[in-house]
């Protein structure tokens, strides 16, 4: 039986999550997104208090406990209120994904607990580099094995959080010449000695998070702190993405709904030739179109998440078809919540394209929804190779 009901739990935190968006993420979010900056001191308590930087922390290490569906949720509204602000604050999330796959439960104890302690802590996933991104193979930063330590040497970049966390979960070659199969993982502390803050990003959206180039030059990890096996972090990653991408895919209908209601409600009020323009059925095409595609990535997410949320419940069937149902969700939201963004700016005509009204703002952070966490075509490279190995396509 498929039931669409949500949760009292669920209604609960998508409920928490609009309202924080509505009051604490939209009123701010021009000025930020004018500024280039993520506002810490502003935000982050208020964000810690609410427990969105720990949400899918469970309980025990001082999150909130929620599942990989509901999480998805919760990022729908975050970036419905704005994509630059929630995506500092959901990079915890992506951080903390592979310590909670991949990590002994005595690093649980020792990180996990600091996010929530105090003002609230930053998390940063530090794979992307210079020449490696969808590459994860090509990663040239080095960890050296010094006996009762690692020493990490590299350039990491486009880091959310980077050069302002207090938790690093770093990927590292310890032996290049075996591509894939000599990565490592590690959990490193934001101030260790040796880790640098490089150029910070000006980017075109999401403008109102912190983006930055991190360095690792002869930085020391305990031993203890290896992430997993070494070799294995290719797994890892692989694991991490697929579980995290329901968040992405529901990031980015949070952007696109964002955009079809502010499309919407001028249609409704902008009057042209003696009528308001959505009795035009050009414009109302438009926006009938922009809901369906929105109703499909909404489902489409719920699917990865409902998968992912079997998955780390142990269900091996659901594991097995996450990598699918992640990469399907990720790469059609994505592409979905860019066309609809667009199609919001030209209802709008000229002011669509003014800063006067926030669509030109969702059309920008729209853009990047087809890029992080394995470009569009990437997606799509996993998908070819997923079908090229399917004995049956009713596996999907």
């Amino acid at each position: 039986m498929i039931d669409f009901e949500l949760s009292d739990e669920q209604k609960a935190a998508v409920e928490m999550a609009h309202d924080f968006a509505l009051n604490e993420l939209r009123p701010i979010a021009a000025e930020w997104d004018e500024k280039g900056e993520f506002p810490r001191d502003l935000i982050l308590k208020k964000a810690v208090d609410a427990g969105l930087t720990t949400s899918g922390i469970p309980e025990e290490y001082g999150g909130g406990g929620l599942d990989p569906l509901t999480g998805a949720m919760v990022s729908e509204e975050l970036f419905w209120g704005c994509a630059g602000l929630a995506t500092s604050i959901g990079a915890n999330s992506l951080a903390t994904a592979p310590i909670l796959l991949a990590g002994t439960e005595e690093q649980k104890k020792k990180w996990l607990p600091r996010l929530s302690e105090g003002d609230g802590k930053l998390a940063a996933f530090a794979l992307t580099e210079p020449e490696a991104g969808s590459d994860v193979a090509g990663i040239k930063t080095t960890a050296k094995d010094e006996g009762d330590h690692w020493v990490i040497n590299g350039q990491k970049c486009f880091i959310t959080n980077g050069g302002i966390a207090s938790v690093y979960t770093v990927f590292a070659n310890t032996d290049p010449s075996k591509g894939y199969r000599g990565l490592a993982g590690f959990i490193v502390g934001g101030d260790y000695e040796g880790i640098s803050m490089g150029k910070h990003e000006n980017k075109m959206g999401i403008r109102a998070s912190h983006t930055a180039e991190v360095f690792f030059d002869n930085v020391k990890v305990p031993k203890e702190d290896l992430l997993g096996q070494v070799g294995k972090a290719f797994y890892i990653v692989m694991q991490t993405l697929d579980a995290t991408r329901a968040g992405v895919a529901a990031a980015a209908v949070g952007v696109a709904r964002a955009a079809f209601e502010e499309a919407l409600a001028y249609a409704k009020q902008r009057v042209q030739f003696g009528q308001p323009i959505i009795m035009n059925q050009g414009i109302s095409f438009m926006l009938t179109d922009m809901l369906m595609q929105i109703e499909a990535g909404r489902r489409l997410y719920y699917y990865a998440g409902w998968l992912a949320t079997k998955a780390q419940g142990g269900d091996k069937q659901a594991a097995a078809k996450l990598s699918i149902a992640s990469s399907c969700a990720k790469a059609f939201c994505g592409d979905m919540a860019m066309k609809v963004t667009t199609d919001a700016v030209q209802i709008l005509g000229g002011y669509g394209f003014m800063k006067d009204y926030p669509v030109e703002k969702y059309m920008r952070d729209a853009k990047i929804m087809q890029i992080y966490e394995g470009t569009n075509q990437i997606q799509r490279v996993v998908l070819a190779a997923n079908l090229m190995g399917m004995k049956e396509l009713k596996q999907l």
